[in-house]
């Protein structure tokens, strides 16, 4: 989101200390294609250390709004594969990430909501998960690359507890402080 975008320039131009990282901010937009292809381009056009998704992210209930997790895997919610068919375990495998909380990013082309979530958690045996659009997809262009990825997100809303998308965009207009997500990134 373009929000997301200026929110983590303006943490970097007004970070209190010197950067001891070098970023490059790219705009994915909303969904696992345009992320996927910023990923491929920036990739394509200069070489990094690190890939960060950040931003903003729903939740399982047991987050609250406002938590920052920096998940340890990223897989897709809705990629079902045919037994049998090889050559597409990228569709259906968890990717590693730099993160250290015990949660998982599911990614896909839907805005989740309860009932959804419950679903995902379920066929997943997960509590502990985030929810976005663009995650997965940037990480697995950054491991076809052999570039390391790492995700770190606010939670934005969680369905579970009743959030709707009037919660969303309230918390997000409310919440645009990214200095932690720079305060992350700049200790790796």
């Amino acid at each position: 989101m373009a929000a997301e975008q200026e929110n983590m320039l303006q943490a970097l131009n007004n970070y209190p200390l010197p950067l001891l990282n070098a970023y490059t901010i790219r705009r994915g937009y909303v969904g696992k294609v345009y992320a996927a292809a910023a990923t491929a381009l920036a990739l394509a056009e200069e070489r990094f250390d690190l890939v960060a998704v950040v931003g903003y992210a729903a939740a399982s209930a047991t987050y609250n709004t406002g938590d920052i997790v920096c998940p340890c895997a990223a897989r897709y919610h809705d990629s079902h594969v045919p037994e049998g068919l090889d050559g597409v375990d990228f569709l259906t495998k968890p990717y590693t990430l730099e993160g250290a909380d015990e949660a998982t990013i599911y990614t896909g082309d839907s805005f989740v909501g309860a009932e959804m979530i419950g679903e995902i958690k379920s066929r997943f045996g997960t509590d502990k998960a985030l929810f976005d659009m663009e995650a997965t997809a940037v990480c697995q262009i950054a491991a076809q690359h052999g570039v390391p990825a790492m995700v770190v997100k606010m939670v934005s809303d969680t369905p579970e507890k009743g959030c709707d998308a009037d919660a969303f965009e309230r918390f997000v207009c409310e919440h645009t402080d990214f200095t932690p997500f720079v305060e992350i990134l700049e200790k790796l």
